[in-house]
């Protein structure tokens, strides 16, 4: 399967799933399970996202400055900081281990 193929095929099933959301009665989709799931999907998705684009580089896991970057990031967001803060936080973070050569 290439690649276009894979996104073709994706599309054709998140529109399908967007469709039927459309064909389901209102009472079904208005209940707190599906309120739960849909938020539930969401973190999950978020977290997975933030994972692939911290550890990945093409097919391989690679461990580099982005990984204690997102860590400061994470610490900054649980002691409150503000986003900017959190933002600059990491940026420094990756550009001061990037300058000591602990990772490219």
């Amino acid at each position: 399967m290439t690649l276009w193929t894979a996104v073709l095929a994706a599309s054709v099933i998140c529109l399908a799933l967007k469709a039927t959301g459309y064909l389901l009665p209102a009472h079904w989709l208005d209940a707190p399970r599906p309120a739960r799931v849909a938020d539930s999907l969401t973190v999950a998705l978020l977290a997975a996202l933030v994972v692939v684009q911290t550890l990945g580089a093409g097919q391989a896991v690679v461990v580099d400055a982005r990984l204690p970057a997102v860590g400061v990031a994470a610490l900054l967001l649980w002691a409150r900081a503000p986003f900017l803060v959190v933002v600059a936080g990491a940026g420094v973070t990756a550009a001061l281990l990037r300058l000591w050569g602990w990772a490219s």
